[in-house]
């Protein structure tokens, strides 16, 4: 497996956690990384992209929080099998993700030069197209 498909970007105004954690999160929804891959170490993957330990350690550790990753002791760090809505988080947590992905689409537009209002606009629209889609 090229553990080189997670990238980061020091110079990118997102912070580097974020980077990492979308990263992987691209990797597993593009089929990438499957149930039952084994990531890199924290300490490979760090040395890999020449960033801290901690920061890989923090994404592994709240990717594993939010159900997409399961770390066996002395064996190593694995995707899991996608939740199910109804077992993957308590309300607490989804909070905690919406809030985390939000905040990271937020930085990734400004980066762009879209604006909190343009990205709400083009919420509602997605959600107008989703209400008139199932009626």
């Amino acid at each position: 497996m090229n553990w080189m498909m997670f990238t980061v970007d020091p110079a990118d105004p997102t912070p580097l956690y974020a980077q990492l954690d979308r990263g992987i999160r691209a990797a597993i929804v593009a089929g990438q990384l499957r149930p039952g891959d084994r990531l890199p170490t924290v300490r490979q993957l760090a040395v890999d992209l020449r960033i801290n330990a901690n920061t890989v350690a923090k994404v592994y550790a709240e990717l594993e929080r939010a159900g997409v990753l399961a770390t066996q002791r002395g064996i190593g760090t694995f995707v899991r099998d996608k939740p199910t809505p109804a077992a993957s988080a308590s309300r607490r947590d989804r909070e905690r993700e919406l809030r985390s992905l939000v905040d990271r689409l937020l930085a990734d537009a400004s980066a762009i030069g879209i604006s909190l209002r343009e990205v709400v606009r083009y919420l509602e629209s997605i959600e107008a197209k989703q209400a008139k889609e199932r009626t």
